[in-house]
């Protein structure tokens, strides 16, 4: 509900005040209301009413009654703002010349109310059911379902929207598809370490006892020399990246390290589950 509430403020007060554009359900509620000026809380609630079937055919009763919930949820709250702007207690942020602070902000507010409604398994609707699908099925990130089905829509505006506008738009959606991924993944970014040497034993105790961060030995072995050795596996924030390069060289100039960036670490010296 949360996330709900953050997504109707961002979009009545960023997208709809701008004559922005919104992928997905959403999107087709913003030209209804362009055009024919009907109430997105209203219309986002009807279109979505006959996706409820497929949900609860694909992804069972539990995530259906998330769904629901996220759904009306949204429809409610963005029937608050429209009481609250019709009402004069809230002024939307309308651009006259520059819309790259509308289209930021937009982005950002749209991108932390859908990665909570995600991160915490609801959706809300239309175009959420379908990543929501893709994610859990077919391994793929939700932010890149939502980009492409959402790109597919505003698409279609070019014909009721002014092109810089629409421009504008998948600004709006680039931005929004990272913030969800980086709100599902987790903000912080730690990085992985594999490193191949012949003195894995040493490298590994002096990780725990300078660093004070775990380590694990994997054996391995090489396929042109068939020689058995360990692996040292490790974890740790960006700011140790140089210190632990630095740590693995002293011990073994030869030794050969790969880093791979990590989105979300949880466990004893990062954060609790």
């Amino acid at each position: 509900m949360l996330g709900t509430a953050i997504y109707a403020f961002g979009l009545h007060y960023f997208v709809i005040a701008n004559e922005l554009m919104e992928g997905g359900i959403t999107g087709i509620a913003l030209l209804l209301n362009y055009i024919f000026h009907f109430p997105p809380s209203l219309t986002t609630l009807v279109i979505n009413i006959p996706l409820f079937y497929l949900g609860l055919k694909v992804l069972g009763k539990q995530t259906m009654i998330n769904t629901i919930v996220g759904t009306v949820s949204l429809s409610f709250f963005l029937w608050i703002m429209e009481q609250l702007i019709h009402s004069g207690w809230l002024v939307p942020f309308r651009s006259e010349h520059d819309y790259f602070l509308a289209t930021a902000y937009a982005g950002l507010t749209l991108g932390v109310g859908l990665g909570l409604v995600f991160r915490y398994g609801g959706t809300t609707g239309g175009s959420d059911i379908i990543a929501t699908i893709g994610r859990r099925y077919l391994g793929w990130s939700m932010g890149q379902v939502v980009l492409a089905f959402d790109c597919l829509v505003i698409g279609s505006a070019f014909f009721f929207i002014p092109k810089e506008k629409i421009l504008y738009t998948f600004v709006v959606v680039f931005i929004t598809s990272k913030v969800i991924d980086i709100i599902i993944e987790g903000a912080y970014a730690a990085r992985s370490f594999t490193i191949i040497t012949d003195q894995a034993e040493e490298i590994a105790a002096k990780i725990t006892e300078t660093m004070d961060r775990g380590a694990t030995l994997i054996p391995a072995v090489g396929a042109f020399s068939k020689t058995h050795k360990n692996m040292v596996y490790c974890v740790v924030s960006r700011q140790e990246m140089k210190r632990l390069k630095d740590l693995a060289r002293s011990i073994d100039p030869r030794a050969f390290i790969i880093i791979n960036e990590v989105h979300d670490v949880v466990g004893e010296g990062f954060k609790p589950e």
